[in-house]
């Protein structure tokens, strides 16, 4: 095969995998082909970020051979033997790739390169009841239509079949559209690919008009305040779908798209009617579960009520609900983690606009019981949803969603960073917002997309503190651990400080962390509600100076001393909701920007306040708390992140302060 052609279906399958109204979750397959070999994407890699070791290479001989097979009538055996087939037909089967399970039909279809997808305008016709005729007069004979057919070696035979009838005309088809499954083009260059699908697409949507991605469905209705539904759903369907120890991840969304389905009841059949393609099923199971809305109704009742709708969804169609349709308020889906969640959303909604397109092109055609069980019990498709959704996170914190306060800079930036790489989804509040997201993205490039968020959040404003969980809680349904590191430092003699320093100190120590706990209690309460054996934890970054007075420094040490009361009494109330609440009291965090940073660190705030008696320079103010601590250094992130993996793991815990000073401080 010539290195250039391969160069070029890399980019040609990079092309089509980054435009998501083409490919969604990895799904659609690539090909380039000579006499006697066919290079195709491998099962389970994406086109979007694929290179030349993501295509199997095929022997095309022994693909004819099984292309003239007879494997029988039985769908399983059938299945059996086909994938052992094409295994045997790798040429180079020590790599350990699988092929597509499309590959037999890319032999066989015509064309050097060959491109398979799920464009979305593509299956607003192929899902359609009336799909059939509107291509035939949208595009003549320049295409062959296939109707639906178990995919693998069924969908193979089928091809294989029309294709030796050909179209009316005697043309060859340029392209093939599949009933409820996709788009496939063929050529000899990149430009013909490109050339014919632009002509279909455009086609289609001519033929569509105006919003139709939101208009099939009819008149719209939206709850007047959804907010405190989706604070509460969130949560709660996180509790109550876990299957294992950790919570699920719930992401919201109440796009134009997700309300055009659940704003009114002709939405509410079309999502009952069943999956549309093979891909809907493989990510959002065969059916969503459609909530109305309850006026005023109670949290503990609406809780209940889900976990009702949910066990008797689940009775009907043997798999926990993917997709959660709430009438007038939006869509969640869940997953174990942010990636999951967030491919079947992308997923849904391409559903969505699928479904009123089709609508709007004549009528849904759903996937019949026989073709949706198939695709249910398909282990090769099963396996590619394995491989492209793998995670591969194992860290003692994987599964969790903490939100850190105050993590712009110093102790809360480290900790945001080590939990993340501990398995941690991690949002990182700060009134700083640029720094929050800029430091959120740089996590992202190094561990994953939806690892990390960046919130904007004041802790002494109410209004700010429930703007930012309500965030939270539309990314990932709720959250597991709330940090409050949030800190603000004034030294000063007792003499001489001035009223509105020793407030700003107390109001952002203190009260803020008053303030965040008490909008944080209800989203863990409710999880807990949902899930009775499951606790989660709030954990206050206090200080060695809330355990021991501090010189000069009375704003900080009382502000902290008052969280420890704090900390106690909300223990002791919220133990009941299955939320602990301790502190970690770090010693001095010497190389951070609070002690170090040149102009407004604390060791040039302690030289000139004279509180360290003798010292001339910067360097003598940190050899001086040096000296202080037993195990002769200062405290660092790493330290801290450890006593919050501790008291996580620790499920007999509550109402501590924890001391972590390098025997500095020790309890009495």
């Amino acid at each position: 095969m010539d290195e250039r052609e391969i160069s070029t279906l890399v980019k040609i399958s990079r092309h089509y995998g980054s435009d998501p109204a083409i490919v969604l979750a990895g799904g659609g397959n690539t090909s380039v082909k000579s006499e006697d070999r066919l290079f195709v994407k491998a099962s389970g890699h994406a086109l979007s970020t694929i290179d030349v070791d993501g295509f199997v290479e095929m022997d095309r001989c022994k693909l004819a051979d099984l292309a003239a097979a007879d494997l029988g009538d039985d769908p399983e055996q059938r299945e059996t033997l086909f994938k052992d087939a094409i295994y045997a037909a790798r040429i180079a089967p020590e790599k350990g790739l699988r092929p597509s399970i499309e590959c037999l039909l890319h032999h066989l279809i015509p064309g050097k390169f060959v491109v398979h997808t799920h464009a979305t305008l593509a299956n607003t016709l192929t899902c359609s009841e009336t799909g059939q005729a509107i291509a035939a007069d949208l595009f003549d004979d320049d295409f062959l239509w296939l109707p639906y057919v178990d995919p693998g070696f069924a969908l193979a035979q089928t091809l294989q079949n029309s294709w030796s009838k050909g179209v009316p005309s005697g043309n060859t088809p340029r392209f093939i559209l599949m009933e409820n499954h996709g788009l496939i083009v063929m050529g000899d260059t990149a430009q013909e690919l490109q050339a014919t699908t632009d002509h279909i697409l455009q086609s289609i949507a001519a033929r569509l008009g105006a919003d139709w991605q939101t208009a099939g469905f009819g008149q719209v209705s939206r709850l007047k305040d959804p907010q405190k539904t989706i604070n509460v759903a969130g949560p709660a369907l996180r509790g109550l779908l876990a299957e294992s120890p950790a919570l699920k991840t719930v992401t919201f969304d109440d796009s134009p798209v997700a309300l055009s389905l659940t704003g009114g009841e002709i939405g509410r059949c079309a999502a009952g009617g069943g999956p549309l393609t093979p891909d809907q099923i493989v990510y959002c199971t065969s059916y969503p579960l459609w909530i109305e809305t309850v006026p005023e109704e109670k949290t503990d009742t609406f809780v209940a009520r889900l976990r009702t709708e949910i066990d008797q969804h689940i009775g009907q169609h043997h798999f926990p609900p993917k997709v959660i349709l709430i009438q007038g308020v939006g869509l969640f889906t869940t997953g174990d983690d942010y990636r999951t969640a967030n491919t079947v959303r992308q997923v849904y909604l391409d559903a969505i606009q699928v479904m009123g397109g089709a609508a709007r092109l004549g009528g849904i055609k759903h996937l019949s019981d026989r073709e949706r069980t198939f695709i249910e019990n398909w282990e090769a498709e099963s396996y590619r949803k394995q491989v492209s959704l793998a995670s591969g996170g194992n860290g003692r914190a994987t599964g969790k969603v903490a939100v850190i306060t105050g993590a712009a800079q110093g102790f809360g930036l480290k900790i945001a960073s080590l939990l993340t790489a501990a398995g941690a989804h991690v949002v990182l509040a700060d009134l700083n917002e640029d720094g929050v997201r800029q430091a959120a993205d740089a996590l992202c490039q190094e561990h994953g997309p939806g690892r990390a968020t960046g919130l904007s959040i004041n802790v002494t404003d109410e209004e700010s503190v429930v703007a930012c969980l309500h965030q939270v809680v539309r990314t990932f349904g709720g959250l597991d651990l709330f940090i409050s590191n949030a800190g603000v430092l004034k030294a000063e003699s007792v003499k001489t400080q001035p009223k509105e320093d020793f407030e700003f100190v107390n109001s952002v120590n203190y009260s803020g962390y008053f303030l965040c706990t008490q909008k944080v209690a209800p989203i863990l309460s409710t999880q807990h509600a949902a899930r009775p054996d499951y606790r989660s934890d709030v954990i206050q970054i206090n200080s060695k100076s809330g355990l021991v007075g501090s010189n000069r420094n009375f704003a900080y040490a009382g502000s902290k001393f008052g969280s420890i009361g704090l900390t106690q009494s909300f223990a002791l109330e919220l133990v009941e909701d299955g939320i602990k609440v301790n502190c970690i009291c770090p010693g001095n965090y010497l190389n951070g920007p609070l002690w170090s940073d040149p102009k407004k660190g604390l060791f040039v705030q302690y030289l000139q306040a004279g509180k360290v008696p003798g010292a001339k320079t910067l360097d003598d103010v940190k050899r001086f708390y040096e000296s202080k601590v037993p195990m002769g250094r200062g405290c660092q992130p790493k330290d801290v992140v450890a006593a919050i993996l501790y008291l996580m793991d620790q499920q007999y815990e509550t109402g501590q302060a924890l001391p972590v000073t390098g025997g500095q401080v020790m309890l009495h």
